[in-house]
């Protein structure tokens, strides 16, 4: 009689793990290639109303034109 060597029982956890590894690395570079080929998401906006308001006073206001004509 041959003594056959018995697997370990990790072995079907290591392919799982493996497995869940490879797939989470695809999952990424998946996600990585489409946000480069959509740079608007990342355009920063303000978060509240009165950030919207200190950013709007921030910025000069070009100067009004008067409707009279000299």
């Amino acid at each position: 009689m041959m003594h056959q060597p018995h697997e370990k029982p990790s072995k079907p956890m290591e392919s799982l793990r493996a497995t869940m590894l490879w797939l989470a690395f695809g999952i990424g570079v998946l996600a990585f290639l489409v946000a480069i080929g959509r740079p608007e998401w990342f355009h920063l906006r303000p978060a509240s109303g009165t950030a919207v308001a200190l950013s709007l006073a921030a910025q000069p206001h070009p100067e009004p034109v008067s409707k009279a004509q000299p």
